[in-house]
């Protein structure tokens, strides 16, 4: 699929013989995303797999172990690797991994990873045809996070198929379309959003209930740290109090649901406040929450802790080293 590249393509196309290769030139650039919708409706496989030119396959054999897999497990949505990053001759990091033994994932279960970011290398992940044909093709209005939606969306009605070799390479280079995407913050952030608002809805519609409040929680967490961030001075990545309510407004959630978010990130951006000693914000923060959630314990607590003084804080940080250390969230594309 040649999306109108100014460079030698249509030559170097023609020097192929191979019947199985079809060279396709577009009349005008459609975009990455529509360019690939359009392969995906001319391929003739059961499987399809995208792989761009900047991109190489790693081993000989990684097409032939992906489709005895998807041959052998209809049960299976999508295959995929890890693949091996590199700039020039040399071969820099490994990503996409997910533990060093193949492995076959319950959907649902893997969800619980993709709901915090990307993580299935878009040159490795090779899909049934009925998954873009019954569940979704790239939502055109989803430019950085389009694949992300579809390993999900795919990943909620079949399960996933991990081979753990990293078979395909990664070129990264300064042209690569994911650098470009997290320099435009503002719109990478929508559309990591809307990734999590549309598989909530889809996993509702599925229904799948344990789904679709993962993804009330992560949705949750996603404004509460954003909007947090912003206590530190980072605006790249940060959201304002008024942006996450338009944000809100926008996405029309139900009065119970607009309830939790607000009452999550108002006590994340509390705890924020009391962590650079501002006690005075991290009680009306705190106070926020409870009006959207009051039978939430934990912050009610925190509230009673802080009107404790010293030694509230004392107790609060004696707390915080008994329980185990965890990274709460993440997300973004990584690749």
């Amino acid at each position: 699929m040649d999306d109108c590249s100014p460079d030698d393509t249509p030559q170097v196309a023609a020097t192929l013989s191979d019947p199985r290769v079809r060279y396709i030139r577009n009349e005008r650039n459609l975009g990455h995303l529509s360019n690939y919708n359009k392969g995906l409706s001319l391929a003739r496989g059961e499987y399809l797999w995208l792989i761009s030119a900047d991109d190489r396959l790693r081993r000989p054999y990684v097409l032939s172990r992906f489709v005895m897999l998807m041959d052998a497990r209809p049960d299976v949505g999508y295959v995929f690797c890890p693949v091996m990053k590199f700039a020039g001759d040399r071969e820099t990091e490994l990503y996409g991994g997910h533990g060093a033994t193949d492995v076959i994932i319950s959907g649902h279960d893997f969800l619980r990873t993709l709901a915090r970011g990307n993580s299935v290398p878009a040159p490795s992940g090779m899909a049934r045809r009925s998954c873009y044909e019954r569940i979704s093709i790239f939502p055109l209005d989803l430019p950085f996070a389009g694949d992300w939606y579809l390993w999900s969306a795919f990943a909620l009605f079949m399960n996933v198929a991990y081979l753990a070799e990293p078979m395909v390479s990664y070129r990264v280079h300064t042209g690569n379309m994911t650098l470009d995407f997290k320099k435009r913050t503002v719109a990478l952030m929508r559309d990591e959003l809307a990734v999590l608002w549309r598989m909530k809805s889809l996993a509702e519609s599925a229904p799948a209930p344990a789904v679709a409040r993962l993804y009330l929680e992560t949705i949750a967490w996603y404004y509460a740290t954003h909007v947090a961030v912003t206590v530190s001075g980072d605006r790249a990545y940060g959201m304002s109090v008024e942006d996450f309510d338009r944000s809100l407004a926008e996405h029309g959630p139900t009065r119970a649901d607009r309830a939790f978010i607000q009452s999550v990130t108002y006590a994340f951006l509390a705890d924020c406040h009391h962590g650079n000693g501002d006690d005075g914000l991290a009680r009306q923060w705190y106070e926020a929450a409870l009006q959207k959630r009051s039978d939430d314990l934990k912050t009610r607590l925190k509230l009673l802790l802080l009107s404790g003084g010293i030694a509230g804080r004392l107790v609060r940080q004696m707390a915080t080293r008994i329980r185990p250390s965890s990274s709460r969230y993440a997300i973004g594309r990584h690749d």
